[in-house]
């Protein structure tokens, strides 16, 4: 028999490490200033320094949260007992990897590579040098999806048949330069983070359809993805994605919609909208035992505290207290795998519609 339910009971958060290891940050984009500094910060977790090859970049965010920029990489690499966080761009994961001490402990910026062959090449790198390495998908780890998660541990939704994505959102892509040019965008870069957390609640699909486009209107690869994950006949799993609804706030959306057999959940990821800025999260149940929605009081959001809690697993895994890394490199393959697949569907003609025959 199902508790009953009481939303301020959900989890939230990750435990927090008693003597956190020192934080060496590799990369000086908007993200670290977005929300890794400011997760560690208010976690209280200690960040040993930052190195970013434009020396300037480095020491102008160094300056501004009052930590040490390195001067050289090698620098960066040599810092003692610490953690390497990774936010660099997929193409720099592999030589920074072999050069990290071995035995390292490492968070990798999704996504794991280019592509799935570049996801393989770091997968072996961590396993010959020995390096206990987790990819930042950090969405699992947002106070609202442990929350989500816990529900559904706890049985409050029954068996989960239905997983609804809905976006229709204006995404300011030119935040990320280094994305101009690259010929995959909205799967590799922001639908990763939802097929990630699909496998967290539903585990691996049998398959997938997909169609990943871009739009007239600009020059980014791909903009806007339907994607159909098979579950066989049980579950049902879609995603609708569209970063080029710019017509103002009104009908825009970011938002999950989580079905069981006994309860249902809504989800909203604020972070997406108006982002960076964003606005708050929120998570609602319709458990079996109630007759109407209740909304989740949640005590963070995405952006920054998913950060703190992915680092703080982390950290827990190198002090022994968690056994489990989770979103380790090897689990993060099968993630990239599933990214690899849909590309592949979405390059494939669709099946053929029969035509009618005009002969008599």
């Amino acid at each position: 028999m199902t508790e009953a339910f009481i939303p301020s009971s959900l989890r939230q958060w990750w435990p927090k490490p008693a003597n956190p290891r020192p934080i060496v940050i590799f990369g000086a984009g908007s993200i670290v200033g977005d929300a890794h500094l400011p997760a560690y910060r208010k976690a209280g977790f200690p960040v040993a320094g930052i190195f970013d090859p434009d020396g300037e970049k480095a020491a102008a965010l160094a300056q501004q949260w009052d930590i040490r920029a390195f001067a050289t990489e090698e620098e960066a690499v040599a810092a003692e007992n610490a953690v390497f966080d990774l936010a660099t761009p997929p193409a720099a994961h592999v030589p920074i990897l072999s050069k990290l001490p071995e035995g390292s402990f490492a968070l990798i910026q999704k996504p794991m590579g280019g592509n799935l062959a570049a996801a393989t090449d770091i997968l072996e790198i961590c396993r010959a040098r020995q390096i206990k390495a987790a990819v930042n998908f950090q969405l699992r780890f947002a106070p609202m999806m442990i929350a989500l998660k816990d529900a559904i541990a706890r049985g409050y939704l029954g068996e989960v048949v239905d997983f609804d994505a809905w976006l229709a959102l204006a995404t300011p892509w030119g935040l990320w330069p280094f994305l101009k040019g690259l010929p995959r965008i909205e799967i590799a870069m922001h639908s990763i983070h939802y097929l990630d957390l699909v496998r967290d609640l539903l585990g691996d699909p049998q398959g997938v359809h997909a169609k990943s486009i871009g739009h007239p209107n600009h020059d980014v690869a791909q903009t806007r993805t339907a994607a159909i994950l098979d579950y066989g006949e049980r579950v049902r799993c879609v995603l609708s994605v569209n970063h080029d609804h710019g017509y103002g706030r009104k009908f825009q959306a970011c938002e999950f919609r989580i079905s069981g057999t006994r309860g249902a959940a809504y989800v909203k990821l604020g972070v997406n909208l108006d982002y960076p800025r964003g606005e708050p999260d929120e998570l609602w149940i319709r458990p079996s035992d109630c007759s109407e929605w209740v909304p989740v009081p949640l005590e963070g959001s995405w952006f920054p505290d998913a950060f703190a809690n992915r680092m703080a697993n982390i950290q827990r895994h190198a002090s022994g207290d968690d056994d489990e890394l989770i979103g380790s490199v090897e689990d993060a393959w099968r993630t990239m795998a599933l990214v690899e697949a849909a590309y592949q569907s979405s390059a494939r003609p669709a099946t053929p519609i029969p035509a009618l025959s005009t002969e008599k």
